[in-house]
């Protein structure tokens, strides 16, 4: 649609195909394109003819990146928003909460906040190429919600301590054997295979799949206490030297020295 700037949004097929398009930034969000992500899973909610979400990134090498790490490091936030707040959160609960199913079809890497929301997708299929991992505590970053507690429901407790403490990366398959997707195709065939997901479930009954996903969904839902309270800790530490390092470091392509700025206790 065209009054999107940082997103394209299509309805095929009674399916929502919403494409983080920043491809020149690895589709890494800001504040607008995360705005613009609340906009389009809302009018997926809305809209009657549409019966499930499809997720992706623009281009070949990025699914998402997370947060603009180089827009944090220039202006010490990730940019202005139509409310003045960075809605992040919300985008979270909005989609675990819109009662459609949500298919992420992972073209390439998510890392960090990327990782987070394929995470929170219902399904995750991913492209041969994809990699995934976390990123936070390399770059003066966490995600004390939903994408560490949840994912820990997903892989286990020991797996995502691995991911998040070390901050490695890991193929579409290691991906597949964690079950951290639920598939793995080449990439040529990522968004036909993900249309195919689209369609099967939008033949079953949308009031079902409804209550099945709320039904999935209140067992963790007390994890939305924690990630509120992750993201005003988020917001006091990206402002910190020790988080501005990380920052900086990266934007820098330098290897950050968290040790001279964290305050021992």
């Amino acid at each position: 649609m065209s009054n999107y700037e940082d997103i394209l949004y299509v309805v095929e097929d009674s399916a929502a195909i919403i494409t983080i398009n920043r491809p020149e930034r690895y589709n890494a969000f800001r504040a607008k394109t995360v705005d613009e992500l609340i906009k389009a899973f809302r009018s997926a909610w809305a809209d009657r003819e549409v019966r499930s979400i499809i997720l992706t990134g623009a281009g070949e090498k990025a699914f998402c990146t997370g947060g603009d790490v180089k827009q944090r490091a220039e202006t010490g936030d990730y940019g202005p928003s139509e409310s003045g707040m960075f809605e992040i959160g919300y985008l979270h609960k909005l989609i675990r909460d819109v009662p459609k199913p949500v298919i992420a079809a992972v073209n390439g890497v998510a890392v960090g906040g990327g990782h987070v929301l394929h995470v929170l997708c219902d399904v995750s299929i991913a492209a041969d190429s994809a990699r995934f991992g976390q990123a936070g505590p390399r770059v003066g970053s966490f995600d004390a919600g939903f994408g560490s507690a949840y994912l820990a429901r997903v892989v286990g407790e020991k797996k995502a301590r691995e991911i998040w403490f070390w901050c490695r990366q890991y193929s579409a398959d290691e991906a597949l054997a964690m079950g951290l997707v639920n598939k793995v195709v080449p990439g040529a065939d990522l968004l036909a295979e993900a249309k195919a997901w689209a369609a099967e479930i939008n033949e079953k009954s949308p009031t079902a799949i409804k209550f099945l996903k709320q039904s999935f969904n209140a067992d963790t839902d007390h994890q939305a206490g924690f990630s509120n309270m992750a993201m005003t800790a988020l917001d006091l530490f990206a402002v910190s030297d020790e988080g501005m390092e990380g920052a900086k470091a990266f934007a820098e392509k330098r290897q950050p020295d968290f040790n001279s700025k964290v305050t021992w206790h």
